[in-house]
């Protein structure tokens, strides 16, 4: 018997204030045309005054819970990805349990920036595989608008807030790949580059939260033949190619990645979920939201596989492939 990870509910939040990419102008040397023509992003959500990463991952929990048709007691263990978290700690995850009254869940945080979701569903899969879960909600929650330097217009104009959440439950598969969940999980980190994406803020430096500072130039080169090369060897432990792939569901950080990454994959544009249009990067939360937005739209749908993929600080990334 094979136990597979399968998808059984998905939702999101966003927050209520728009930022729409002529907002930037009045404050920096940038205008709506240039954000479009190099990011793809043509607007974000950003969380109100007192609004908090916990708070939008409540939201997104509540969502995939009413589409799973479960209760909150059903749910056995609650996996937070962020970066951003309300406090140093108690976990956002412990703080979504008490939210939402998950009473029979354990809950803790996985930090791998915006390949977050990515690492959190591989930790749910063997959460489930091993059988320590029967059910674990996963959830990519992030307010990066709190870390950003407003006077960078490199990347303040690139990042929002939001969160998404999945509902995983074990369930009996044959073994082969056209099982529904999880079928297989791909992860790798390379700390030697930990300058090209930071925080330059930490507990243990300056004690302060700091802000985002990239190497825009060198991370797009990193990005691309990454991102390729582990969505190829995810497929690849299935015998599989980006010709038996449905969907590319990928981190929403910048159009141009996404599209390279496509190209260089063998996959068509039409056959790629995009929202970076509308949210710019939310991060871990990225995933997560676009699987919600694409099954919304009547794109995902039950049966399809799909290979989602994401990099972040690290550098960190991976990819996992699953049929929905």
């Amino acid at each position: 018997m094979t136990i597979r990870a399968v998808v059984r509910g998905v939702g999101h939040y966003l927050p209520e204030r728009i930022v729409e990419n002529a907002e930037f102008e009045a404050t920096l040397e940038t205008t709506d045309a240039w954000i479009r023509t190099r990011t793809g992003i043509e607007r974000r959500h950003f969380a109100a005054e007192g609004e908090t990463t916990s708070q939008l991952a409540i939201h997104a929990a509540r969502a995939a819970l009413i589409d799973a048709e479960m209760k909150p007691e059903d749910v056995d263990a609650i996996i937070v990805a962020t970066s951003t978290p309300d406090f140093t700690f108690p976990s956002v995850a412990t703080m979504v349990q008490a939210g939402i009254g998950c009473t029979n869940a354990f809950a803790y945080d996985v930090q791998a920036v915006c390949a977050g979701f990515v690492f959190a569903l591989a930790n749910a899969n063997g959460l489930i595989v091993s059988g320590q879960a029967q059910r674990v909600l996963v959830i990519g929650a992030e307010t990066f608008s709190r870390i950003m330097d407003w006077e960078d217009r490199g990347t303040c104009v690139l990042f929002g807030d939001g969160a998404g959440a999945l509902i995983l439950e074990a369930a009996q598969g044959t073994g082969t790949v056209h099982d529904r969940g999880i079928l297989s999980t791909d992860l790798h980190s390379d700390g030697r580059h930990r300058e090209l994406l930071y925080v330059d803020g930490g507990v243990s430096t300056n004690g302060k939260a700091g802000h985002l500072r990239m190497q825009g130039n060198a991370v797009f080169k990193h990005a691309v033949q990454k991102l390729s090369d582990t969505a190829h060897k995810a497929l690849a432990k299935l015998d599989m190619t980006g010709d038996d792939v449905d969907w590319i569901v990928p981190h929403q950080a910048n159009l141009r990645i996404i599209s390279a990454t496509a190209e260089r994959m063998g996959v068509p544009m039409e056959r790629v979920v995009v929202t970076v249009q509308d949210h710019g990067n939310t991060s871990a939360a990225s995933i997560p939201l676009a699987l919600s937005v694409g099954r919304d739209r009547g794109q995902v749908k039950t049966g399809d596989l799909i290979v989602t993929e994401a990099i972040g600080g690290g550098l960190a990334w991976g990819a996992v492939a699953l049929r929905w």
